[in-house]
């Protein structure tokens, strides 16, 4: 049992090694493929056959899902028909580990007639698909996790890896947010959370105290309404009433807070942050998501309208998770 849970630690070392030798020699090519997907006016056609075709399947599917609109064409198929999906506008990513694969080799000539641009992603930098090609992606791995140095291993990984780098930089290229994520995947849990309106999640127990109000009794407060944080308000001179929210109180606050006074006889006002950031109950969880993930936040309070400064409810991360 040692010696195997050791041989699996083994293999995940010799594939990461293996990775950061890939990733050291990537250099001006990979801006440039990045560039040439982004301006790309038809769809990136992701070519493969065998385990790597399955790694393309997979890199087109991620392309697709995140902004990029792509497909896969089996190499195989492609000879006998399938060509006729693509088109003089888009892009063609061949992707052999080789260089070499007799199925990719037959479909440059074809593509090149179309007006297609071609990317290798190879292995050989000096084989017959990196020669032909406009641009070329270099996966190259010095020998397979393999014991037998046969089955495709690091230099799969290496491809999808390659692929993960292309889409997430075409995701920021494009500034994909959550929202635009959340129409791509209408059917899937998360989609279903992003797509969710703030008002159908939050909740209207909201916890507030006042300026004045002692630490003991804001701790209480923020304690019975299991948020970690509290509304801090300022009552008015003439009713003695709540009349503007003027700031929050986080568990990080009352950590600081007593790090920082010895004497714990302190109010409100004196350890909270001025100000608070909030979205109407109309938005979208996933405008609540990208508000939380921009300030590193997890709680957010819900006003009826953008511009109304009564909070109505609170919206926090685990409503968000929690909702499925």
């Amino acid at each position: 049992m040692t010696s195997t849970i050791q041989r699996a630690k083994e293999i995940f070392e010799q594939e990461i090694s293996e990775l950061t030798q890939v990733a050291a020699h990537i250099d001006e090519h990979f801006a440039s493929v990045v560039d040439l997907l982004y301006t790309c006016k038809g769809k990136v056609v992701v070519m493969g056959i065998g385990k790597t075709g399955l790694i393309g399947r997979k890199i087109a599917s991620s392309f697709a899902s995140t902004g990029t609109p792509a497909i896969f064409v089996n190499a195989a198929e492609a000879v006998h028909g399938d060509l006729g999906m693509v088109a003089a506008d888009d892009v063609a990513l061949l992707v052999s580990n080789s260089g070499a694969t007799n199925e990719i080799l037959a479909v440059i000539d074809p593509l090149h007639q179309m007006g297609c641009r071609l990317i290798a992603m190879t292995g050989d930098m000096q084989s017959p698909l990196a020669q032909r090609c406009d641009l070329v992606l270099s996966v190259h791995v010095d020998k397979e996790v393999c014991p037998l140095g046969l089955a495709p291993t690091t230099s799969t990984t290496a491809t999808l890896l390659m692929g993960d780098a292309l889409m997430v930089c075409l995701m920021e290229k494009r500034h994909f947010q959550a929202e635009n994520f959340a129409v791509y995947h209408p059917g899937g849990a998360l989609g279903r959370k992003l797509l969710g309106r703030v008002e159908n999640h939050m909740t209207t127990s909201v916890p507030r105290v006042y300026t004045d109000t002692p630490f003991r009794e804001l701790v209480c407060e923020m304690t019975n309404h299991h948020l970690g944080m509290t509304m801090v308000y300022k009552k008015s001179e003439v009713s003695g009433q709540p009349s503007a929210c003027v700031g929050i109180i986080t568990d990080g606050d009352l950590r600081r807070a007593i790090q920082k006074y010895d004497d714990l006889h302190i109010t409100a006002a004196d350890i909270m942050t001025p100000g608070y950031k909030h979205l109407s109950k109309d938005a979208l969880l996933s405008e609540a998501l990208a508000i939380m993930d921009r300030y590193n936040i997890t709680t957010l309070a819900v006003t009826e309208t953008p511009e109304s400064e009564q909070i109505i409810g609170i919206i926090s991360i685990h409503h968000i998770i929690d909702f499925a």
